[in-house]
């Protein structure tokens, strides 16, 4: 009886992939709001917080898409001025940039009503878009799932304007890449031109640095960077130039480069091919998940499994260091999930993950029983097995827990607060 309404309201919120800053991105549809009488608001407010206590620790965006709302759905002025209030300063300082799409003369009046509430440094975050044309500087418009009916709708705006809106501009044909690139080409490529070397560059120049100098961070993985200085450094790695993070005084930018790495490669590090095989974890007895882990990553490339092993190992060293950087093996998931695993065809639903992030936390957490038998796989050589020795940390003494004991919490990131709602969905 209660799968309906949260089905309702996992199709109201969406989780994307990251923007052109690194940034985590949530969607609201409007015209997916049920009418009022068939929606328990307390309970889309619970749901609301809960989503976003999964990314409030980190730089994250909302794209609000305002058509749908009318008299039949709109909450009352009441609602939205407590759900306002519910939303502490906790929730409002890692939101960077609220985008409202579609915006109309209801919007006005919500200004003026909320005006008096709204701090200034919040009011900057809020940028209204007319067509859905201007998300595109922006956004990784191609990535985003927009609702049919709002694409009908915003055709429909740009017809009205008798064409004066202009047209998006056509995607060039992609030029063959450099020799030297670095950034959004296959392992296989990168592997060819680095003259058989399993683990890419970047990678391995990021992780170097970050263990060297990151590990006590707090909050490392966590926090977004100028997106013109990124850029800069894409470049760089990509003319085959030397990168010395020390001159740009800021240890979160190799992280965020590793991020963008893993989120430009052609395909995800764990496949295409594994990502159903990965959302069934939760339908596994919790004392057989590890074994699935292992199970699961038997089917993976080579090359793959070899760049996985070695990012997982350093992330494991990470978290043994999170009663400085605050980073467990639950809070890097969160951050690496969606980094390590998308489907073929547009992005993740809300709803996906949770199996995802908990597969990626079984990853870290439990990094020696998942990877240790897997040096017999034949064909990895040399490479793999100092990939290995470089990012395998060494278990200074603390016995790990054993494959049954995987908390009961895990499959949620720290500080999330469980609903009913919450717990049926995870099921």
């Amino acid at each position: 009886m209660r799968s309906k309404p949260l089905k309702q309201m996992q199709m109201l919120l969406r989780h994307e992939r990251e923007d052109r800053f690194g940034r985590r991105v949530i969607t609201f549809s409007c015209c997916r709001m049920p009418p009022s009488h068939e929606l328990n608001h307390r309970r889309l407010l619970e749901y609301l917080k809960h989503t976003l206590d999964q990314y409030v620790e980190s730089d994250y965006t909302i794209v609000y898409f305002h058509y749908g709302l009318n008299s039949r759905n709109k909450p009352s002025l009441g609602w939205l001025q407590s759900t306002y209030k519910e939303f502490d300063r906790r929730y409002k300082k890692n939101l960077k940039a609220l985008y409202v799409v579609h915006p109309t003369n209801f919007i006005k009046v919500l200004w003026t009503i909320f005006k008096p509430l709204i701090s200034h440094k919040f009011g900057r975050k809020i940028i209204y878009f007319n067509y859905l044309s201007e998300l595109r500087e922006h956004l990784k418009y191609g990535q985003l799932i927009v609702p049919p009916e709002v694409l009908r709708y915003d055709e429909k705006l740009r017809n009205l304007h008798g064409g004066q809106v202009p047209a998006p501009a056509k995607t060039p044909p992609p030029r063959p890449p450099l020799p030297t690139q670095q950034f959004g080409v296959s392992l296989q490529y990168l592997k060819d031109k680095n003259q058989g070397e399993l683990i890419p560059p970047v990678l391995r120049f990021t992780v170097t640095y970050l263990r060297e100098k990151g590990l006590r961070t707090e909050g490392l993985f966590r926090r977004s960077a100028s997106v013109h200085t990124i850029r800069e450094i894409q470049r760089l790695y990509n003319q085959g130039k030397p990168v010395n993070f020390d001159d740009y005084g800021d240890v979160h930018i190799p992280a965020v480069i590793l991020k963008t790495f893993l989120r430009e490669l052609p395909q995800p590090l764990l496949t295409f091919t594994a990502y159903e095989q990965i959302l069934g974890i939760t339908s596994v007895e919790s004392s057989l998940r590890v074994t699935r882990c292992h199970q699961i990553l038997q089917s993976l490339p080579e090359h793959n499994y070899a760049v996985l092993r070695y990012l997982m190992g350093f992330l494991h060293e990470v978290s043994r260091e999170s009663i400085f950087n605050k980073m467990n093996s639950s809070n890097l998931a969160c951050v690496f999930g969606l980094n390590l695993i998308w489907p073929s065809q547009g992005a993740s639903s809300l709803s996906a993950l949770v199996p995802m992030n908990l597969f990626t936390e079984l990853l870290i957490e439990y990094y020696e029983m998942v990877f240790s038998t897997q040096e017999a796989r034949g064909g990895l050589g040399a490479g793999a097995v100092e990939a290995g020795e470089q990012s395998g940390p060494v278990s200074r003494g603390r016995t790990p827990r054993r494959p049954g004991l995987v908390p009961r919490a895990s499959a949620a990131p720290d500080g999330a607060r469980e609903t009913p709602l919450v717990l049926e969905a995870s099921r």
